[in-house]
């Protein structure tokens, strides 16, 4: 394990006690990566012209037009956040599901998936459904430890439903295609839901007093009413999952121009549901600045730390030591996405895909496993990192917007059936691939044979070779 040298192990062991210490990441990483670039420049392992290619990959990662989708994909669910739209889906969806028992807990998974598919965003779904299915739950008796489990579950959804900004730099990390990513995640979201919906009918089977039916008293909405402000959520809802994934699947717009689409379409709802202000709009801006220079901060350090450690044969340790372990490619997928779960507890989602992805596409390649699929694997397990006591931060969001009668305590053992649950996806995607790959084009192979016969068949024109007369 040490044939490649010592440096590339001390990196990585210098990393994790950084993140232990709480470091902040993106300073960590160019910290790191410049320091021993200074040991290997003195050490021999490459020259000091190796770091001439520091400038031309940050200018690069500067000038990607991929990632102008991240501030508009932001920008658009923090507008959604604040437009009205989250209640009047849940409003509707609440009435509708409401006479049955769990009804309201299978209308938050529901409206957490639309919000999902049109945010992008965990933290705008977490808030928004919280802040109005809590006080209704709280009022007719549900286990808290199921509403609030089903609320901060519902919002992770949002992280595989595209357009997930997760699914963006993803692809972006490993060289894929966007629109192929949100292709196959298609089938996970699914999945995911049923699995939840699933669950929430158990409970509603077994011990139906821990999610009541809304009284009678509660459902004020019946015929026309109901069904037109369900209308009155929906349709605006469908326009803009049809301006951000249906342009992008119909190859009309590339993922920035669908999310420029998406961010004028939620100001136009703000404006209809007459939530439009300048104050909101400095808000979202603002927010957007911010996750959006947390994002970039973190991708130079990354490329300054990646360098440094592809240059101390850091890509050829890691190859090795995890082609080694036993099992094969099963054993590789088993293998990360276990140290995935654990190293979530300590990193974020973008953090573990900046720093621990680059590192597994090597082996992911020589394993010949497909990287859209992995993408998508990892990008599910993932979503567990918003939901692991105590640093979770769909527990944090849902923490912050409940009233004190609700404890912490209830949130956090409240999430661990919902992590169990993405787990059995994670274990469902391993066992059976097509749940991925089923909506993917497959790649069109050009036969040889069938093109030169083709060729041959094409008829030239003749060309006469002009007589010249002495």
């Amino acid at each position: 394990m040490l044939d490649y040298g010592l440096l590339a192990p001390a990196m990585f062991a210098g990393l994790i006690i950084f993140l232990l210490v709480g470091f902040p990441v993106a300073f960590s990483l160019a910290t790191l990566g410049l320091f021993f670039s200074f040991i290997a420049i003195e050490t021999g392992y490459f020259g000091v012209e190796f770091l001439q290619a520091l400038p031309a990959r940050v200018f690069g990662l500067m000038s990607n037009e991929l990632l102008l989708a991240i501030p508009f994909f932001t920008l658009m669910g923090v507008v959604l956040e604040k437009s009205g739209l989250a209640e009047d889906l849940m409003e509707g969806f609440g009435q509708l599901f409401g006479p049955v028992p769990g009804g309201l807990a299978q209308a938050v998974i529901y409206v957490g998936a639309i919000l999902g598919a049109i945010t992008g965003t965990v933290a705008a779904s977490v808030i928004a459904i919280g802040m109005i299915a809590i006080p209704i739950m709280m009022r007719y008796g549900y286990d808290m430890k199921i509403g609030t489990g089903v609320i901060a579950a519902s919002g992770t959804i949002t992280q595989v439903i595209p357009p997930s900004l997760v699914l963006i730099v993803l692809a972006f990390q490993l060289g894929v295609p966007v629109g192929d990513m949100y292709l196959g995640a298609i089938g996970p979201s699914i999945a995911q839901v049923l699995l939840f919906s699933g669950f929430i009918a158990l409970v509603s089977l077994l011990q139906p007093h821990r999610v009541p039916a809304l009284p009678p008293e509660a459902r004020t909405l019946k015929g026309f009413a109901l069904w037109s402000k369900v209308a009155w959520g929906m349709v605006p809802s469908l326009v803009l999952i049809f301006l951000v994934l249906g342009t992008i699947f119909m190859g009309i717009a590339s993922p920035t121009e669908a999310g420029a689409m998406g961010s004028m379409g939620a100001i136009i709802l703000a404006i209809a549901h007459r939530r439009f202000t300048r104050k909101m709009l400095w808000e979202s801006m603002d927010g957007t600045m911010r996750i959006t220079a947390m994002v970039i901060f973190i991708l130079i350090g990354a490329t300054v730390f990646s360098l440094v450690f592809q240059g101390v044969n850091g890509g050829k340790w890691i190859e090795h030591l995890l082609s080694h372990i036993p099992g094969g490619r099963l054993g590789f997928l088993i293998f990360v996405n276990v140290f995935v779960f654990f190293i979530a507890f300590f990193l974020d989602f973008f953090e573990i895909v900046f720093i621990i992805v680059p590192l597994l596409i090597p082996t992911a390649v020589a394993l010949d496993i497909d990287l859209v699929w992995l993408g998508v694997l990892l990008c599910v397990n993932m979503q567990t990192a918003f939901m692991h006591p105590p640093f979770g931060f769909a527990l944090f969001y849902l923490r912050g917007i409940a009233p004190p009668e609700i404890k912490s305590r209830d949130i956090y053992l409240g999430s661990i059936p919902w992590i169990i649950l993405q787990l059995i996806l994670v274990a469902l995607i391993i066992t059976f691939p097509a749940i991925v790959d089923y909506w993917i084009a497959p790649e069109a192979v050009l036969n040889v044979a069938d093109v030169q016969q083709q060729l041959d068949q094409i008829q030239l024109p003749t060309i006469e070779t002009p007589s010249i007369n002495p």
